[in-house]
Order: structure tokens, then C-alpha cells, then sequence
């Protein structure tokens, strides 16, 4: 086989590609090199290979079969890569090292868009169709069979629940705010002595002299004022309320208790009643007192109505792994220098020793590591200050390492979040390639995609291009004809073309 005979013209895009026949032959199983001349791509005409794909990711799938190594374009982006690389029969883990954390960082992209929209970070409106399709009723929203209950459950869900979906769901999001707001406050400020009254219990018992009934003072301690009780009642009521009205008309029931968010509301008010109960029967309850914090965790209650704190969340889900690793290094050095302090002391006299134990260097440690130094307990000893010295040194640096992950976490987390802000809602429709027609022969020639060639008939009337392509082929096809006449004229006998000639000139005498 000649070279020219081993060469194959692709034409990708429009773009034309030329390679050989055995270059393709070196990855088996591929698009490429199982192409044959009855395939629909192949033009007999112009005798290449036409296939409607990106030119430019081409070019590297061609190079990769010539070296064999794939390479990734850094002006195309990472699924339309993945999709020219499938449809072709590639491998994508194939991409060469160099390139593949730029390959990869569309999968990250993708993964991040994914937890954005877990989030709900939209604050538009959301459609009527999206809506229902969140309670299961899109065949009875389409063909208008929805019930009173039906319809009134989805807008009372958006009062609650989607605070810029109306007037009314932003009035309703502010009194849950305030409410929060005023129950921290009251939880808070019901501790400080100014805000508290004298409480004063007494006891009375009979003495068995003369049975004379006698008052004894027995404790003298201090309540909060009476107005903080009625303020956390108000503002419980209107927590109680919400919850049972959310979990009412919330589409799925099981998911919206498994929320942390609303345990830890539905918790919350039920510590306050039971609080409330116990406080009327015993009043020496601080250890209860003590379980009630839990209403300060309503705080993340406000992260339904901020898109940055639910990022916030979020960034140091994401940044698990580095805070485990931090947190795993920080118990390692505590336990490391907290025992070196100790015997460290005691190598000279020191009778002003502060470490007494390890477990209290443990303290010690954890105060010098995170660079806060109380100052409690400092080392009296040379060799203590050296130790003490690497401990807050060595707490710098494991504490500094992973801040710059987070804040990059946070960073992607927000840009993407500020990128969907400004993409349109609504994109523009895009219909699906019409496949190609099969070829039918018929009276005036064939047909191909609706057109009939080498015919006078036109099913459809052909545009610009199919005009200049089919002008293209015209004049190839003149050009190859000419050529054959032209060789078959030097090659045969001059008597042949004479003794055609005679012959036509009999057929056409005949006919006379």
C-alpha cells in the first residue's frame, strides 16, 4: 500500500484532518479506528470522514493517538472535554499528569454547584411548577384538579418557609427574628444581678416546749424579675406555634424533623415547659437550669434567613478532613509538651513548681498551643522557658496551616454563590439535533436529509450552505470525471474512441 493510499482525511467541525490509516489503528476500540467506508460520516465524493464535533479538543484526541499522550485544552471547559472524549471511546483517567489538576477542577466546581443548590441560596421566588413539584402535586397542578387543601398547603409553606417569596413571608420572617432576638436576651440578661429580686423561703416548725409556732429564715437567694418569665412565655408560645404550623404544611414530614435546625427548636421549647413545670414544685433547680443553654442554640435558627451563614456552616463541613488533622495534632503536642514541662521542672530545684501533675500541664499546654496565655502557670526553669517556648512556636504553626484551606473553602463557596446570584433564571431553549434521514433512492436520484439529488425534484427548498456544498460536489465530481476521460484517452487505442463514436453514430441512425 502506497502512502497516499494509507492516508484518511477527517473532517471535524468543518476543519480537516490528515493522518494515516495505521495511526488510528494504535488505540483498538475507539471511534477512530473502526471507520470504514459504509459508514453514514463517510463522503464518497470528497473521500473523507465528516463528523459534526468540536475542532479544537479534536486536534489533542488526534495528537494523543500520534504520541499517545492526552493532553488537556485549557480553553474549553471540563464536561465538554469528558463528552468529545466519550463519544470518541476514550478514556478520561487517560488525561497526563500535568494537566490533570486543571482537568479535575471542573469536577470540584460541579461538586461545590451541587451543595449550593442542597443549600437553597436563591433568593428569588421559586416557580409555581418547582413548587409543586416539592409536594408531589405537578399532575394536579397541570391539568387543574387541585382541592382547597391542595392549594392552600403550598402557600402557607412559602409564608414560613421562603421569606422573599412575598410581603407577607418577609413581615412573618421578622417576627421570627425579633423573637429569637428577644429570647436570647431575655435568657441572657434574667442572670445579671440589677435584673433579679430577693427571694427569701421560709420554714416554719413547732417546738415541743411550750408548742409555740415559731419562722425561721432559711435561705436567701434571688430570682430573676417576673417580666422575663412572661417575655420567654410570649416568646415560646410564638416558637410552638410556628414549629407545629411548619411541620404541618412541610411537603415531607420525616425530613423536616431530622433537620438539626428544628430539634434543636423543638428541644428548645419543650425545656422551657418542662423548666416552667419544675420550677412550681422544687425550687432548687440550677442543675435543670443548667440544660436549658440549649435555647441558645435558637441562634441558628437565623441561618434560614442568611445565605452567609449558611456558607459559613457549610465551609467547615467541607473542611473536615483539615480540622480533624488539626485537631489530631493539637492533642498530640499537648500530651508531648505537657510531659515534657513537667519533668522539665523538676530536673533543678524549683520550690515555686506550678506543675505538680501532667494532667495540669495538659492545661498548660492547651493555653501555650493556642497562644492565649492565661499566665496561671508559667515554667520557673531554663530548661521549662526553652520547652515552653518550642510549645507556643510549635501551637503557631499547626493552628496557621490549615486557616488558608478554610478561607479558600469559604472564598469558592462565596463566589459561586455571588456567580449564581447573576445568572439569568430562564436560559434560552436549545431543540435537539435532528438526526440524519436515511438515503432512499428514488425516480429523479436519492434523497438525503429531505433534499433530492441528481434529480429536477426538491422535497425542500435547499438553504445557502446545502447550495454551496452541493456546488462543491458538482465541481469535484466534474473534476474527477474529467481526469478519468483524459487517462482512459492516453491508455486506450485511438481506434477505440473512433469505434464508440461509430457506434453511437449506428445506435443513432437506427433510430432514424
Amino acid at each position: 500500500m502506497s502512502d497516499v493510499d494509507n492516508r484518511i482525511t477527517l473532517n471535524i467541525g468543518g476543519i480537516r484532518h490528515e493522518t494515516y490509516k495505521a495511526t488510528l489503528k494504535k488505540i483498538p476500540a475507539t471511534r477512530l479506528s473502526r471507520l470504514t467506508e459504509a459508514l453514514a460520516n463517510y463522503d464518497p465524493v470528497l473521500n473523507e470522514y465528516f463528523f459534526d464535533r468540536h475542532p479544537g479538543v479534536f486536534a489533542q484526541i488526534l495528537n494523543y493517538y500520534r504520541t499517545g499522550k492526552l493532553h488537556y485544552p485549557t480553553d474549553v471547559c471540563g464536561p465538554l472535554f469528558e463528552e468529545e472524549l466519550e463519544f470518541w471511546g476514550l478514556d478520561s483517567n487517560q488525561v497526563e499528569p500535568c494537566c490533570w489538576m486543571t482537568y479535575t477542577t471542573h469536577r470540584d466546581t460541579r461538586e461545590t454547584l451541587q451543595i449550593l443548590d442542597r443549600l437553597d441560596l436563591d433568593s428569588d421566588k421559586p416557580t409555581d411548577e418547582e413548587i409543586m413539584k416539592r409536594f408531589g402535586l405537578e399532575e394536579e397542578f397541570r391539568t387543574g384538579s387541585l382541592n382547597c387543601w391542595q392549594k392552600m398547603k403550598p402557600k402557607v409553606w412559602l409564608l414560613f418557609e421562603e421569606p422573599n417569596s412575598s410581603v407577607a413571608a418577609k413581615v412573618l420572617s421578622f417576627v421570627s427574628v425579633f423573637f429569637v432576638v428577644v429570647s436570647i436576651l431575655s435568657f441572657c440578661l434574667k442572670t445579671h444581678p440589677d435584673f433579679r429580686v430577693s427571694s427569701f423561703r421560709n420554714e416554719t416548725f413547732q417546738e415541743s416546749a411550750n408548742n409555740s409556732t415559731t419562722w425561721r429564715l432559711d435561705r436567701i437567694s434571688s430570682r430573676p424579675h417576673k417580666a422575663f418569665f412572661y417575655m420567654e412565655s410570649v416568646c415560646n408560645a410564638w416558637f410552638a406555634f410556628e414549629i407545629m404550623i411548619r411541620f404541618l404544611f412541610s411537603p415531607k414530614k420525616l425530613v423536616f424533623i431530622c433537620k438539626p435546625v428544628n430539634i434543636i427548636d423543638i428541644v428548645a421549647t419543650l425545656s422551657f415547659v418542662l423548666d416552667s413545670i419544675l420550677n412550681q414544685v422544687n425550687h432548687d433547680n440550677d442543675v435543670l437550669e443548667f440544660f436549658s443553654i440549649i435555647r441558645i442554640m435558637r441562634l441558628f435558627k437565623l441561618t434560614r434567613h442568611s445565605p452567609g451563614l449558611k456558607i459559613l456552616i457549610h465551609t467547615f463541613k467541607a473542611s473536615a478532613h483539615e480540622l480533624t488533622l488539626l485537631v489530631f495534632f493539637l492533642i498530640l503536642g499537648i500530651v508531648i509538651f505537657a510531659s515534657l514541662i513537667f519533668y522539665a521542672e523538676r530536673i533543678q530545684a524549683n520550690p515555686n513548681n506550678d506543675f505538680t501533675s501532667i494532667p495540669v500541664g495538659l492545661w498548660w499546654a492547651i493555653v501555650t498551643m493556642t497562644t492565649v496565655g492565661y499566665g496561671d502557670m508559667t515554667p520557673k526553669t531554663y530548661v521549662g522557658m526553652f520547652i515552653g517556648s518550642i510549645c507556643a512556636l510549635t501551637g503557631v504553626l499547626t493552628i496557621a496551616l490549615p486557616v488558608p484551606v478554610i478561607v479558600s473553602n469559604f472564598a469558592m463557596f462565596y463566589s459561586h454563590t455571588q456567580a449564581r446570584a447573576k445568572l439569568p433564571k430562564t436560559r434560552q431553549r436549545v431543540l435537539p439535533v435532528e438526526a440524519v434521514r436515511p438515503k432512499t433512492s428514488g425516480a429523479g436520484g436519492w434523497k438525503k436529509d429531505g433534499i433530492m439529488l441528481h434529480g429536477a425534484h426538491h422535497t425542500t427548498n435547499p438553504g445557502p450552505i446545502v447550495m454551496q456544498r452541493r456546488h462543491a460536489i458538482s465541481a469535484e465530481a466534474s473534476k474527477l470525471h474529467a481526469e478519468k476521460e483524459v487517462i482512459t484517452h492516453l491508455k486506450g487505442p485511438p481506434y477505440g474512441v473512433v469505434k464508440v463514436v461509430s457506434h453511437a453514430s449506428h445506435n443513432a441512425s437506427g433510430n432514424h
